[in-house]
Formats: C-alpha cells, sequence, structure tokens
C-alpha cells in the first residue's frame, strides 16, 4: 500500500510502544523508514522488542522506560530524546482500563487509569508540543482513543470520561497549534485483538464473541490500524487536522455504546471478572519485576 521508505527522516515516539497496537504502529513505521523510540513501564519488554524489530527491518529502535503519569520523568524522557534531535512524531498510546461496576470503583483504580489516559497523555503532548513550537519544527500527533467518545460507555467510566478529554484536546489544539503547522488527529479502534486488552476488557471471551453484532461481521486487524497511523503520521495530508476517526466497521454507528451487554450480570459474574482482572493484572506486575 505504501512506498518504501515513505517515512525516512521522520522521528517518531510511540507511549505504550512494547505491546499490543502500539508495537504494531511501532513496526510499521520502522518498516517505512522512520527512526522510532518506544515508551513504557516494562523495560525489558521493550528492550526485547526494539531487538526484534531491528533484527527483522534493521533501522533504530530506542527505549525508554517511563511512567507517564510523572510530569518530570515524562520531561526527562523528552530531553533524551531531543539530544538525539527533535521528534517529527507523537503516538499517545499508552493507556490502562478494565470493566467493573462504577458502584464498586474505589478512588485508587479510578486514578488508576485517568492518571495514565488523560493526564500523562497530556503531560507527553505538551511536552513535545512546547519544544515543536520553540524550535519552529512541524509535527503530527496521533492519539488511540475509542468510540466511546460519542456515545460513553457503561462499565468502563474513568476510561470513557479521560478518553473523551483526549478527544476535546485533539481539536482543541488542532486550532491552537495549527499555525505552527502542528497537526493533532485520533483513531478510535474498535475491537481489535491484544492480550492486554483482551485480558481486562473480555476476559474469558475469544474474538468471535467481540464481533457479534459488527455489520462487518468480525473484529478488525493489527494491518489495519498500522496503516491508517501510518496515512495520518505521512506527509501528503498536512490540512487534515482535529479528527477523531473511527475505526471499527461501523461498529459503533450499529450498536451504540460498548458494554451495555454487561448489564445482566450477577454479582458472582462481577466477582469472576474482578478475579480474572487480578490475575492478569498480578503477572504484568511480576514481569515488571524480571
Amino acid at each position: 500500500m505504501f512506498k518504501e521508505k515513505l517515512l525516512a527522516g521522520k522521528r517518531i515516539l510511540i507511549t505504550g510502544g512494547g505491546t499490543g497496537l502500539g508495537r504494531a504502529m511501532a513496526e510499521k513505521y520502522l518498516e517505512l523508514g522512520a527512526d522510532i523510540y518506544i515508551g513504557g513501564r516494562r523495560k525489558s519488554v521493550l528492550d526485547e522488542t526494539a531487538k526484534e524489530l531491528m533484527a527483522a527491518h534493521g533501522g533504530s529502535v530506542k527505549t525508554f522506560g517511563i511512567d507517564i503519569r510523572n510530569a518530570s520523568a515524562v520531561d526527562e524522557m523528552i530531553e533524551k530524546v531531543w539530544d538525539d534531535g527533535p521528534l517529527t512524531g507523537l503516538v499517545n498510546n499508552a493507556a490502562g482500563n478494565f470493566v467493573s461496576r462504577t458502584e464498586d470503583l474505589s478512588p485508587r483504580g479510578f486514578d488508576a487509569i485517568t492518571n495514565i489516559v488523560l493526564h500523562g497523555t497530556f503531560y507527553v503532548t505538551q511536552g513535545i508540543g512546547k519544544r515543536w513550537i520553540q524550535d519552529k519544527i512541524k509535527g503530527s500527533v496521533i492519539s488511540i482513543l475509542v468510540t466511546w467518545v460519542w456515545t460513553g460507555s457503561p462499565f468502563v467510566v474513568p476510561s470513557a470520561m479521560a478518553k473523551t478529554g483526549l478527544d476535546a484536546m485533539t481539536k482543541s489544539l488542532a486550532v491552537e497549534w495549527g499555525r505552527y503547522g502542528i497537526r493533532l488527529n485520533a483513531i478510535a479502534p474498535g475491537p481489535i485483538y491484544t492480550k492486554g486488552a483482551w485480558d481486562r476488557l473480555s476476559p474469558g471471551k475469544d474474538t468471535m464473541s467481540r464481533s457479534e453484532g459488527n455489520p462487518m461481521g468480525r473484529t478488525g486487524e493489527l494491518s489495519e490500524i498500522q496503516n491508517l497511523a501510518t496515512f495520518l503520521m505521512a506527509d501528503g495530508c498536512d490540512w487534515l487536522t482535529g479528527q477523531t476517526i473511527a475505526l471499527d466497521g461501523a461498529g459503533y454507528l450499529a450498536n451504540g455504546a460498548s458494554f451495555t451487554h454487561l448489564a445482566n450480570l450477577s454479582d458472582q459474574d462481577w466477582q469472576d471478572i474482578r478475579d480474572k482482572i487480578k490475575s492478569a493484572n498480578d503477572q504484568d506486575k511480576a514481569n515488571r519485576s524480571t
């Protein structure tokens, strides 16, 4: 679909770039000639991803162990990147989410999601954006959102609130920073299988169960978000800014909000879901300590 070396000369940071959607986008950008920086909390995972991607495609992938909830740590990371030279692109992919009845949420659980998705993404975007403005460099920001920014969604209220805030950020900064040649757009994907998302949003479910009711009868493919993210990052559509694009096979248009089917679960069903999510979280913590 894309010509070789389409992104040569681009220098792109992907948060949450070690696994899932972030890794997929990083791989496509690298394949097309960009220099890549990936950030996330699990440095060992990032390093392994970088090693595998460079073995497959050559090029440069540098890693940063980073908790984007920490504004000063974010600024230090950006300074280290700028030591190599300025970025030309940012993909805000880092996120956190899990299904829960809202009445069961603790303040800590609410903050765990909103501090990453809303606060952390703002810290990264602002930190890079103000350097672009200072250095008079054009840049492109892509944020990975959800279709809930238009519909809301039960049982994932913290994420719906935070992602809607990022949709507002995308629109607002497209206007504020347009004069500097800085573009901001967003992708709102429907269900695309990644282990982390499935463990917390569809514990115990397979991909077929997430495709029921979709007009195209399936879930998305990683290649599809790779291709859209490449289009938005490449030169040639410089007048496209301030947009959030749904990539979901018209799923939200047909079905509205996600997770409405969870309204009929029993207390025991919710306990089973909490147990499965806790198991996934415990495994992630164990992996971070190795």
